[in-house]
């Protein structure tokens, strides 16, 4: 089953995609949004190419665990895509994914520029990577 990541920003949409068996996650574009619409018909072609089973948007949350104003945006997004959409979408606490990236990208000696370009995809690595790293920590959990 293949899952879809997503980082939703105002300007931009980090995407990644797991492989076939649910291991590892690998980023494959940054979305620059323009509109709505546009930025779900590229989402659905994107599901389509990679026969996604399921999608997982990251949800930022405040420290204290509430959902502030660019929650509340991503929620109004994840709700929007999953009634286009006909696939199911969880969403993943991604509290600090971004500056986490940034973080490597740094001591990476990436260079700012090359940074702005990717930081995206990659936080949608980090969450969807966390995603499945929780979920094969829980199914090992109850083999053992």
């Amino acid at each position: 089953m293949r899952i879809l990541g997503l980082d939703i920003g105002d300007k931009t949409i980090g995407v990644a995609v797991s492989d076939p068996l649910g291991l590892t996650a690998q980023g494959i574009k940054t979305i620059r949004r323009s509109s709505i619409n546009k930025d779900l018909e590229e989402l659905k072609e994107i599901c389509e190419k990679y026969k996604i089973e399921k999608i997982v948007a990251g949800l930022p949350k405040n420290m204290n665990g509430t959902i502030g104003p660019q929650g509340k945006k991503v929620l109004d997004f994840v709700h929007i895509l999953t009634s286009t959409i006909n696939i199911s979408v969880e969403t993943w606490d991604e509290r600090l994914s971004t500056v986490s990236v940034e973080r490597v990208l740094i001591e990476g000696e990436v260079r700012r520029s090359k940074r702005k370009t990717i930081v995206d995809k990659m936080a949608a690595v980090l969450i969807l990577q966390n995603y499945l790293d929780s979920k094969a920590f829980t199914k090992k959990e109850f083999k053992t």
